[in-house]
């Protein structure tokens, strides 16, 4: 492993020996993707497959590990980040952590990606990500920003990332709770990560550091995917994993921005990313080719994808998760955009997968609505995004993002509500969950009347329908779109039990009501007025 290419040097100590790294066997510098596939499937790592791209397993973290993650207290974070929602790791249990990941890479080849988390000049985020697996540094290599061969030398990284998937922690020496861990010193800029392969916890580190650093320069950082018309009419898409972010940005139409993570600033919004990162299970060519086609692109990396005995990617097959996932750059998405960067958004989308089936596929939200909405983040997680998720399970997340927002939700929300007001901008609540019967009973929204309408709210012939007062949220809902089933517009009448769906209704209120109490405090008398009631006890 010990050779030199243009792309990269394989050195022990150069970049390394300012963070104290016991002697490791070598270390590689920013390669391309063609010598990493090369040394992942020599290493044992992964196979290729029949299209080129690369297949990996991740052993037992076939998602991220929520309760794994901690958040040093320190005197800059005490008064800074939401405790509530972040586990606190002490800075003394940290520095023994860090101590150990520096002594533990002793022997072992390291693979050095120096990349971008930004496509703002201004806030971009020079991040060094140190990994012992060669599929690894091709992950975050074809996730984040990539910068020019002239941009890497003399390459200072404000935050480092190492990622070590053989470390196991030790819950009495490190603080944590269990083998496996993800430390973040959000003060020193510092990733810790170890015990578990599952790569994208390197993609959401980068992520809870923006949302930390953002707010403070006035950027609201946002787990969304973004794409624009041909008119400059940008819009966002709001939504946990599996909500649909990636597959409904992805329009042949429109121009993508990014997939996931976003920032909006002064000069509108710009993706945080340099790629994709897309959910492949039961993944058609026909509703989604643009991301099938990138599953079977060069360079791709496909999670727990099982192959046949072709290696042809079976994308119908969920035996090792039901999170199987490609990692790809941007450019392979024939219509993306070249700078990651677009206007202010024309319309915001908060997707959400509603497990209860009780949601309309689409209502319009006034600016209170729309922050109710946003804090609260209701949606479904979906079978195999996180460890220990089997099967669909109603959940509030707030910002549709808590996982990675360190700050109080109130300080994103308040960002997001003053710039939405700022840039008149519209706001839609679309549910692509369950219909005619909550999960178990229904089934999932059909994707064409979603897209169908999308269609028109982004184009704007939406804001003219008729609609109607939903009884329970008090949001407008359009009582008929062209090409739309209009019986899909009103999901009590897709119940062949009336009074079962009037329950359901009332039980989802009842949730929203709880879950919100947390929040009343830090918002004014306007967001409370508009918090839903159930409709069976107004009669």
């Amino acid at each position: 492993m010990s050779r030199t290419n243009e792309s990269g040097v394989c050195n022990p100590y150069r970049g390394l020996e300012t963070l104290g790294f016991a002697e490791p066997a070598s270390v590689a510098w920013n390669l391309d993707a063609a010598s990493l596939i090369e040394l992942s499937v020599r290493r044992g790592e992964a196979l290729l497959t029949a299209h080129g791209a690369l297949a990996v397993t991740t052993g037992q973290h076939t998602g991220r590990s929520p309760k794994d993650k901690f958040v040093v207290r320190d005197a800059q974070t005490e008064g800074r980040v939401w405790w509530d929602n972040n586990q606190a790791i002490t800075p003394d249990a940290f520095e023994r952590l860090y101590a150990d990941f520096k002594a533990h890479v002793m022997g072992r080849d390291l693979f050095v990606q120096d990349l971008v988390g930004g496509a703002d000049p201004a806030t971009a985020l020079k991040t060094r990500v140190v990994t012992e697996y060669a599929w690894h540094s091709l992950f975050i290599r074809n996730l984040m920003i990539r910068p020019s061969r002239d941009e890497v030398r003399g390459f200072e990284p404000e935050l480092t990332i190492i990622d070590l998937p053989s470390f196991r922690a030790d819950p009495a020496r490190h603080g944590c709770r269990g083998e496996t861990v993800i430390a973040v010193d959000l003060t020193r800029k510092i990733v810790l990560i170890g015990g578990t392969s599952y790569a994208g916890e390197m993609k959401k580190s980068v992520f809870t550091m923006l949302n930390y650093l953002l707010p403070e320069t006035g950027v609201l950082p946002m787990h969304c995917s973004a794409n624009v018309g041909d008119a400059g009419d940008a819009a966002v898409f709001f939504g946990l994993s599996g909500t649909g972010k990636t597959t409904l940005s992805a329009d042949p139409t429109r121009t993508l921005v990014g997939d996931d993570e976003h920032g909006w600033g002064a000069d509108g919004i710009f993706n945080f990313e340099g790629g994709c990162y897309a959910k492949t299970i039961r993944l058609s060519a026909e509703a989604e080719p643009e991301i099938f086609a990138a599953t079977r692109s060069f360079g791709t990396v496909l999670e727990n994808v099982v192959l046949d005995e072709a290696r042809v990617p079976d994308l119908d097959d969920g035996r090792l998760t039901e999170n199987t996932r490609a990692a790809y750059p941007l450019d392979v998405i024939p219509n993306a955009s070249t700078t990651g960067l677009a206007p202010h958004p024309k319309t915001i989308v908060m997707l959400t997968a509603d497990a209860f089936g009780v949601l309309p596929p689409i209502a319009k939200l006034t600016p209170a609505e729309a922050m109710y909405h946003f804090l609260s983040g209701y949606t479904a997680k979906v079978a195999g995004t996180e460890k220990g998720v089997t099967e669909p399970e109603a959940t509030f997340s707030t910002c549709f993002g808590a996982p990675f927002m360190p700050r109080h939700p109130a300080e994103y929300g308040n960002l997001l509500r003053d710039l939405a007001a700022r840039h008149d901008v519209s706001v839609w609540l679309v549910s692509t969950g369950w219909t005619g019967g909550a999960h178990g009973t229904g089934k999932r929204m059909p994707i064409k009347a979603t897209r169908a309408l999308l269609a028109a709210a982004l184009n704007g012939s939406l804001n003219e329908a008729e609609f109607r007062i939903d009884p329970n949220f008090g949001f407008e809902v359009p009582v008929a779109v062209a090409g739309v089933d209009p019986s899909i517009l009103d999901p009590r009448e897709t119940w062949a039990d009336k009074n079962a769906y009037d329950r359901q209704a009332d039980r989802l209120v009842g949730m929203f009501r709880a879950n919100f109490a947390k929040f009343e405090d830090h918002v004014d008398e306007e967001v409370r007025q508009v918090l839903p009631h159930p409709a069976l006890a107004a009669e």
